[in-house]
């Protein structure tokens, strides 16, 4: 100090804290590096998400005409009726502009097709589309402009994928029902479709001419009808749709405009977004966990430089002030480095999640997201550096004489550092809520993160004191000294489990639910379960396809009857005044369950796959010989019911045919739609339908599937407008289009898993020194470095374990929540998958430990003595 008493003027001023931090930042390429890899992990993986939905905005905004195809659509289950057809007629001449509306119009149906030259057939969506469709947007064919000539060919465009699953080539015959069509090219892509839908049954497209040929749309197959518009020059498209939503919603027709279809999907893709952002977010804040070990290791390291500055008259604040900003430029550099990471990142996006994106997206670098996750690096690498921090505002000159022989002990509770845990609370919780766009849902997010921590930490803490409580002592000694050092003065292992645990725990929950939510759709699972189905059996076509059935020696199922039908009153409430009363686009699609066609079943007993929750069943021969006009009792799902504002004991009036039905709900069922059986809305009792015009279903199994292809192909050969469908088929899209979304989730989660790595090796550094003193103490007293090398691995594998086992059972936990509660179904684990993450977590820790610890085998023992 000088002659009054006070600092130096050398040590006082924003020049100081700036040159200070300068010099400590040079000498401290490790912590820097560390600090740097933490940031950088993070911040790259919310950039690339928060840029890529930025780009899938302004794709959406770009394709939004080409992506409905027309201005203006209108859609029904049913065919147009002839109210219908006047109110469009109607909306065409009040479209005004210059010139007249164009319209086209679209009929979508499922078929079975085959090709007579080849073998096998194939589930296929089939388009039947009218000369001029889309107006806007190109459908690219191969070979080039076949799309223009299919109305005057009357032939058919198909997906690709057909060709391939059929054997065929273009210019085979194609046959759908009754009529034949001559293969002209492929489609490669149609604006606004999404890749997985095809997954169910490849796209084939023909002449809107020709629907009638095929003598498929009979009674109760189902169809989507639509009709395009394209408004002349000057028209207001949002103006009409208000004018007409309200009449054509009477009639059970949707309507919708381009504005409205590029709202509701940017709304769609942002909320993906955001929740893929929010798995990102983790791996953010586990760069933020490795921020502080960086830093604890630091300033541990540090006291003694601390303790000099302080002798020379510099403040605690001061000192405080220039690891601060140290930190915080170092944060920067990370939150940079992480930017760039992200935009390369961003190209994979697209390849992750192309098959559910319905734009093709333009990539580009979104600068308000680069600088979003900037902002938000830097944020995270300042608030979680200044709790360690804080220590040196403690530190006493004196410490330059005692360091050697005392140890610093635990910090003091102090208000500035119940302030800085305040601070990190409060930034998790924000930052959450910011990425999640919508506040319920972070402060959700926030909550399971905390949870989730806190529960991996309970689990470290138990596990480590079992592992001391019940510790194996007859094991060799190297493999105790490594056990041993799990619960050692100083030790690292709760940061390691936290860090490691949480992105397996991550990618364990993904794979239980993935598991658990397939295991119900497996056909193959055993003997019982069916793996074939044909619907859409007229009465007169059922014994002819029994007896196909019995001559094959195939299990013969019972015939399930379906009948068509809509829902006429609810309560007293005509559905039509319902459907008709005014509101938003979004307000009366909520409106689904008064609007569909119900496809109803008859049958004095439930299935497997259903459980009643409220009310009772029905006992057998219940229905039969009810007198005229007494209400027939129903058993209703408890989801439509729901959404029809129905319980137990209200009265519901059905249009079955023409014929009115009044009913009464008897029962409400809860049912496993992940099964593969024939589930419906809503059961009638056996009697009051028998007469109702009704199609059936029948299952069955056949295990070899060459068997069971030729079947298939004779059945629709002989009734062609039954659909056979190999349920196996089926279950392979269901898998392929979880794995896909399960993809997308485990690409963000692994980023988690990457910072959990940095932040392992963060916790390494922090207890460094002690481990090279253990190696230099282990080789004077005679060990060989294989020796110490097998205390190392012991020491490692312990903590890979640890954080494999504690994240499973924690992920156990979260796993049967989300299957039992979430999706209402079974709970099973899946034992070799867990395994096999356990033991990649296990070798991820060990390799990275042995690589960290490469200085135990390089520092001499003479060299380390010397330094002490």
């Amino acid at each position: 100090r000088g002659p009054s008493g006070r600092p130096p003027t050398a040590l006082k001023g924003l020049g100081f804290v700036l040159a200070m931090a300068g010099r400590e930042s040079r000498a401290s390429f490790r912590r820097i590096s560390l600090i740097v890899s933490a940031i950088m992990v993070g911040v790259g993986a919310l950039v690339a998400i928060n840029s890529f939905t930025a780009n899938l905005q302004d794709s959406v905004r770009q394709q939004a005409k080409a992506l409905l195809g027309a201005d203006l659509a209108v859609s029904s289950a049913a065919r147009f009726s002839a109210t219908t057809l006047a109110l469009l007629e109607e909306l065409k001449g009040a479209a005004g502009g210059r010139g007249a509306a164009a319209e086209a119009r679209v009929t979508s149906f499922a078929a079975m097709a085959y090709v007579p030259r080849t073998s096998g057939t194939r589930l296929v969506q089939v388009a039947a589309v009218e000369p001029g469709y889309p107006f806007y947007g190109v459908i690219e064919t191969a070979p080039p402009g076949e799309w223009g000539k299919l109305s005057e060919d009357a032939g058919a465009l198909v997906d690709p994928s057909l060709l391939t699953a059929l054997g065929a080539r273009v210019g085979d015959t194609l046959a759908l029902g009754e009529a034949r069509f001559l293969i002209r090219g492929t489609v490669l892509n149609v604006p606004g479709d999404v890749g997985v839908r095809s997954a169910f049954g490849p796209r084939v497209f023909i002449p809107a001419g020709r629907v009638e040929e095929t003598g498929l749309l009979t009674f109760g197959s189902r169809g989507r009808y639509e009709a395009f518009f394209k408004l002349p020059e000057g028209a207001d498209a949002q103006r009409l749709a208000e004018r007409y939503r309200t009449p054509l919603n009477a009639e059970r027709v949707n309507l919708r405009t381009v504005s409205e279809d590029q709202r509701r999907l940017n709304d769609t893709l942002t909320r993906l977004g955001r929740y893929l952002g929010l798995v990102a977010l983790v791996a953010l804040l586990l760069g933020g966990l490795g921020v502080a070990s960086a830093v604890h290791v630091f300033v541990r390291n540090k006291m003694e430089t601390v303790a000099v500055l302080r002798c020379l008259g510099a403040s605690g604040g001061r000192v405080l002030a220039v690891y601060l900003v140290q930190s915080a430029a170092i944060g920067l550099l990370g939150s940079l480095a992480g930017a760039l990471l992200g935009v390369l990142v961003q190209l994979a996006l697209p390849r992750v999640l192309g098959g559910f994106l319905p734009v093709d997206v333009r990539i580009a670098p979104s600068w308000p997201a680069i600088l979003g996750g900037v902002v938000l690096g830097l944020w995270v690498a300042t608030v979680f550096s200044l709790l360690p921090l804080l220590a040196v505002r403690h530190v006493s000159p004196l410490a330059v004489l005692r360091r050697a022989y005392e140890d610093t002990g635990p910090q003091p509770r102090t208000l500035g550092r119940s302030l800085a845990r305040l601070a990190v609370a409060l930034s998790v919780v924000a930052l959450a809520v910011l990425q999640a766009g919508r506040l319920v849902p972070g402060l959700a997010f926030a909550a399971g993160v905390g949870v989730a921590l806190g529960g991996l930490w309970l689990a470290a803490l138990a596990l480590t004191r079992a592992v001391r409580r019940f510790f194996p002592t007859r094991l060799p000694y190297l493999w105790r000294q490594g056990l041993a050092n799990l619960y050692r003065p100083h030790n690292q292992t709760v940061t390691v489990v936290l860090a490691l645990g949480f992105g397996t725990f991550l990618l364990s929950t993904l794979l239980l639910v993935q598991h658990n939510l397939l295991r119900d759709l497996r056909v193959d699972g055993g003997r019982e379960r069916p793996n074939l189905v044909l619907f859409d059996i007229q009465p007169d076509q059922r014994p002819g396809v029994e007896t196909r059935m019995k001559e094959a020696g195939l299990p013969l199922g019972p015939a399930v009857p379906i009948v068509p039908m809509r829902i006429l009153s609810v309560k007293g409430r005509v559905v039509t005044q319902v459907l008709g009363a005014p509101g938003s686009a979004d307000t009366v699609r909520g409106r689904w369950a008064f609007r569909r066609e119900y496809r109803s079943t008859h049958r004095d007993s439930l299935e497997p796959s259903e459980r009643t929750v409220s009310g009772h069943f029905w006992a057998p021969g219940a229905g039969r010989g009810r007198a005229e006009g007494v209400p027939v009792p129903i058993s209703m799902e408890t989801g439509v019911a729901k959404e029809l504002g129905v319980s137990v004991g209200d009265e519901i009036v059905w249009d079955v045919q023409g014929v009115p039905v009044p009913s009464q709900v008897a029962s409400l069922r809860e049912v496993e739609w992940v099964r593969f059986e024939p589930n419906f809305f809503v059961v009638f009792p056996e009697g009051p339908l028998d007469e109702a015009p009704q199609t059936y279903v029948m299952l069955s199994r056949i295990e070899d599937p060459g068997r069971r292809a030729t079947f298939q192909r004779g059945i629709v050969e002989a009734f062609p407008n039954i659909s056979a469908l190999d349920l196996s088929l089926v279950q392979q899209a269901v898998e392929a289009i979880l794995d896909r979304v399960a993809w997308a989730l485990r690409f963000m989660a692994l980023f988690s898993l990457a910072a959990g790595a940095v932040v392992l090796l963060g916790a390494l550094a922090a207890s460094r020194h002690q481990r090279i003193r253990e190696g230099v103490l282990l080789r004077t007293l005679g060990a060989t470095r294989a020796q110490v090398l097998r205390v190392l691995i012991a020491e490692y594998m312990s903590l890979g374990v640890l954080a494999s086992l504690a994240a499973l059972l924690l992920s156990c936990g979260a796993g049967f929540g989300l299957v039992r509660f979430g999706f209402e179904t079974s709970f099973h684990v899946p034992g070799p998958a867990l395994f096999g993450l356990a033991l990649g977590v296990v070798v991820l820790t060990l390799l990275v430990g042995l690589w960290s610890s490469t200085e135990v085998f390089r520092r001499t023992p003479l060299e380390v003595l010397r330094a002490e």
